[in-house]
């Protein structure tokens, strides 16, 4: 059993800069890849970043690129996800995902295990 535990979250203001941690569990991390997914009230949870299993891979969705960087650290079974230039439109519930295999993917079903989440707030 493998268990994502993120952490980073908090409150920021506009333009500020939060860095999400997702530590896992176990001795496979580096055979997977990683996802960064978002869900805010009331909307569907989206993907918002992937790295492939040894970070030579990387995919930002429009509204990230730019802004946020994934990177990983296999040596600590880590992920994270650095935001920068926060806007009011990017709170919400970020959750760390492990890929059913070597490549992150845009659609949640490819995913198999999940962090709880932790909560970003950007105010205006």
């Amino acid at each position: 059993q493998v268990q994502l535990v993120e952490s980073g979250g908090g409150l920021a203001q506009a333009g500020g800069s939060l860095r999400l941690s997702c530590a896992a569990s176990g001795r496979t991390f580096s055979r997977y890849g990683m996802g960064w997914f978002r869900q805010a009230p009331g909307k569907e949870r989206l993907c918002v970043s992937t790295i492939s299993y040894n970070g030579g891979n990387t995919y930002y969705a429009d509204s990230v690129k730019g802004r946020f960087t994934i990177s990983r650290d296999n040596a600590k079974n880590t992920v994270y996800l650095q935001m920068n230039s926060l806007k009011p439109e990017d709170t919400a519930v970020y959750y760390c995902a492990r890929s059913k295999g070597p490549t992150g993917w845009v659609a949640h079903r490819d995913y198999d295990y999940w962090g709880q989440g932790t909560q970003v707030t950007v105010s205006s």
